[in-house]
């Protein structure tokens, strides 16, 4: 799904400076893990699926912790750098500081774009950040943003428009009127810049009076008025933008991946009796013919081949499952289990244990 077309160069800025206090964890933000992944590498997944040519990620609260995180974790062919916001002035602050992550040749670019995306937005599909790009690119636009029409925009910035039907501005709901209250078009908190208007803008960004702190919306209204073109692109899936505050939003999100990931299994040729009760981590590898009954948790590096049956209720960490064997509510860590193997109920196989092809281990047959 790379975005070759034109071959306009492509990079992007990602916000994971945040605490996230709502969250009441000692674990940064951006690392707490959906699917058995950091949910800004779900975002860094979707960047990386694009080809674009540099990531700059933006940290802040335990900046090394999250470094370290990501650097261990992130997509392979990826280019990374990282800089700290040193002290958290807010999200226009933070892609300015973000800008000091490219090199002097960057913005030497006669043509160029640049993505800046929050890293607490583990939902984002590939497809939709590429649409956003094309359709940036279609507009000549300086700024194009994710929007979306929600029935109950409560938490939102809205999207004003002046009379020709343009974007004019992306208003916090806190700042706004009680006219744009009521207004169902909100920003996703998505955007396309022109690279060699973004830094301009930001130098003319005011600090909001009331926090001191800079935002990015405010860029908007600053292009706007100043002649530029801003262009809009509207979602239908409003769930893929929105952010993760808090533990709730976590737990929505972790639902909506795991959907996601479970339909891709499936229509690969694995059957879920129940897929709503089947936990899978991103990194399970899975081959045809496999069945997982309900209550199955598949975590880490586990694989499981052609032909078993896993479950039900049945935890595997960092396991490799033969073809054809059967594991029933049991669990295992860091075990091998052999072809056409059959593990009875309520075993628990150690670290280290493995199994030839055709054991039969359990409570009613001892270790085979």
């Amino acid at each position: 799904m790379e975005l070759r077309e034109h071959r306009r160069p492509l990079s992007a800025i990602v916000l994971a400076a945040g605490e996230g206090r709502r969250m009441h964890s000692a674990v940064p933000k951006p690392l707490h893990r959906l699917c058995g992944r950091p949910m800004v590498l779900h975002v860094l997944d979707a960047l990386a699926a694009l080809g674009v040519d540099r990531v700059v990620v933006v940290v802040g609260h335990k900046a090394g912790e999250v470094t370290k995180s990501i650097e261990s974790e992130a997509p392979g062919g990826l280019v990374l750098e990282f800089v700290e916001q040193a002290a958290p002035r807010g999200t226009g602050d933070a892609v300015a500081v973000g800008l000091t992550g490219f090199p002097e040749s960057f913005f030497d670019l006669e043509e160029a774009d640049l993505l800046v995306l929050p890293g607490d937005t583990p939902l984002v599909r590939p497809a939709t950040i590429a649409a956003l790009v094309r359709h940036h690119r279609d507009a000549r636009a300086a700024a194009t943003v994710l929007t979306a029409r929600l029935e109950e925009p409560f938490g939102y910035s809205r999207v004003v428009r002046d009379k020709d039907g343009q974007v004019a501005r992306v208003v916090d709901e806190r700042d706004c009127s009680p006219e744009e209250v009521e207004l169902e078009e909100v920003a996703m908190q998505l955007y396309c810049f022109g690279h060699t208007v973004l830094a301009p803008v930001l130098r003319r960004l005011v600090p909001d009076r009331a926090s001191g702190e800079y935002y990015l919306t405010s860029a908007v209204e600053e292009l706007h008025d100043a002649g530029y073109p801003v262009s809009s692109l509207e979602t239908p899936e409003a769930i893929e933008a929105a952010g993760v505050n808090d533990r709730a939003q976590l737990a929505a999100a972790e639902a909506e991946l795991r959907s996601r990931l479970n339909d891709g299994w499936m229509r690969k040729g694995v059957t879920m009796v129940d897929p709503e009760a089947t936990y899978l981590e991103t990194t399970v590898e899975l081959a045809e013919e496999v069945t997982l009954l309900p209550g199955v948790v598949l975590e880490g590096t586990t694989s499981i081949g052609a032909g078993s049956v896993i479950g039900p209720h049945t935890r595997l960490v960092d396991c490799v499952v033969g073809e054809g064997a059967r594991v029933e509510s049991s669990t295992a860590e860091r075990a091998e289990i052999g072809d056409n193997a059959y593990v009875g109920a309520y075993s628990v196989l150690e670290p280290g244990t493995r199994l030839a092809r055709g054991a039969r281990v359990g409570p009613f047959f001892g270790r085979g």
